[in-house]
């Protein structure tokens, strides 16, 4: 008997705003930089490419080769991006670098 898988897509799995604000919060507390990239695509085909590169101004294209793996986008890009997908990059304190 042959095993038949299918491969999984999470952007599929990302149906709602609280799924995509879970999963993205998830990956930046990791803040591998290839992984937030990665997020980012899945989020931005789980809302529509299209959708994106009308709201960001860039191509389609353009998004798909930016949020691809290896890539190195500037950060006003990611903020473009993060801005249009209704994200919201933050910053907090950790606990070893708090002031003393």
């Amino acid at each position: 008997m042959t095993l038949k898988t299918i491969p999984f897509d999470i952007a599929a799995e990302l149906s709602t705003e609280a799924d995509i604000q879970e999963y993205f919060s998830q990956v930046m507390a990791d803040g591998d930089t290839d992984e937030i990239i990665r997020a980012l695509s899945h989020i931005a085909r789980a809302r529509g490419m299209a959708k994106l590169a009308a709201d960001t101004g860039l191509g389609r294209e353009s998004l798909y080769k930016t949020l691809s793996a290896g890539s190195k986008p500037r950060f006003e890009t990611i903020l473009k991006i993060t801005r249009a997908l209704g994200l919201r990059l933050t910053a907090e304190s950790q606990s070893k670098h708090a002031p003393a």
